[in-house]
């Protein structure tokens, strides 16, 4: 998924996008107040606020404004549809999907308009293991779900054979054998309806409790690995290394003692390698956020003790391997 700058965030909605979503509630609700929502780098999210007869709603809408992304994915509006769609039949707290503009003709360009979840993103928590393992337990909620027929699956967004040592690690030997893992052969797996973009920003919280995961444009059928190591290597970024592993103790438990897992730290691996592939810096979601103690030497510091961190797991379960091998 291309993060282009070519994003263009506008404070308000055009003429035809309101008239486009004023059709698809039949002119009976009444658009009080239109908010930009925070938190995301590659689609421009609005709540909107409606009334009719002296009842208010909410509804989201979310608009594909990446040019970019939309030419290499063009099918993203029936992607994030079908995904929405999925989750619901699964019992995933979820948005609804309420009506879809896939080439913009209507609304001006591609959208979805869904329903709103209550809560709101928490990155920084108070509670952070009550946090932790709430983020684990939706995530086990939903690999639990199984498997389904779904039209888009998991591919790598980078290609191992050209990942190269990033310039500013001060551990590059870990990263040479990190290298080295990754363009081995992947685990075997067993393919389920996985998010694909799951972290703490695209997880809503009210009263201590997850009301909701947001943001499915990316869901396919893949290995739940790419889950959990998406959320991890956010983690470790956010909190450090400990806080990535408290996390992984947490879903191994929920998922039934890790025996539904499958889990596989060349997974993490992967993940961390897409995510240092084109540079290091502040994710700008977070700093929309609030987030204000991280810059690029905490970055580097968190993420080379991860990387150290993963290859430490990775023998350690190669061992576990090869001793049950022997039996």
């Amino acid at each position: 998924m291309p993060e282009s700058e070519e994003l263009q965030r506008n404070e308000g909605l055009s003429e035809s996008a309101l008239a486009w979503i004023r059709g698809q509630c039949g002119g009976s609700w009444n658009i009080r107040a239109i908010r930009p929502l925070l938190g995301g780098i590659s689609s421009a999210v609005y709540e909107l606020e409606l009334e009719k007869d002296g009842e208010s709603a909410k509804w989201v809408l979310r608009q594909y404004t990446n040019r970019a992304w939309l030419e290499e994915e063009p099918d993203l509006v029936a992607h994030e549809s079908a995904a929405l769609q999925a989750a619901s039949e699964y019992g995933i707290a979820a948005p609804n999907g309420l009506a879809s503009d896939s080439d913009g003709r209507g609304c001006g360009m591609p959208s979805v308009l869904m329903s709103h979840l209550p809560g709101e993103v928490v990155l920084m928590p108070a509670d952070r293991a009550g946090w932790l393992r709430g983020l684990a337990q939706a995530l086990a909620h939903l690999h639990l779900q199984g498997t389904r027929t779904f039209p888009w699956t998991y591919f790598s967004y980078i290609d191992p054979a050209r990942f190269s040592i990033p310039e500013w690690t001060s551990k590059p030997d870990v990263w040479r054998e990190i290298a080295r893992i990754i363009q081995g052969p992947e685990p075997a797996y067993t393919q389920r309806f996985i998010h694909r973009d799951y972290h703490p920003g695209n997880v809503l919280w009210e009263h201590g409790r997850v009301t909701g995961i947001v943001d499915w444009v990316n869901a396919c059928l893949g290995p739940s690995g790419i889950d959990v190591g998406h959320c991890r290597v956010n983690l470790a970024q956010l909190h450090g290394p400990e806080a990535a592993d408290q996390f992984l103790a947490a879903y191994l438990e929920y998922m039934r003692d890790g025996q539904a897992a499958g889990y596989d730290p060349y997974w993490d691996m992967v993940t961390l390698a897409c995510y240092v592939s084109d540079g290091l810096e502040v994710y700008r979601g977070w700093i929309d956020l609030g987030i204000t103690h991280l810059d690029e030497d905490l970055l580097a510091e968190r993420l080379d003790e991860y990387a150290e961190g993963l290859l430490q797991r990775h023998s350690a379960s190669f061992t576990a391997r090869e001793l049950s091998n022997m039996e």
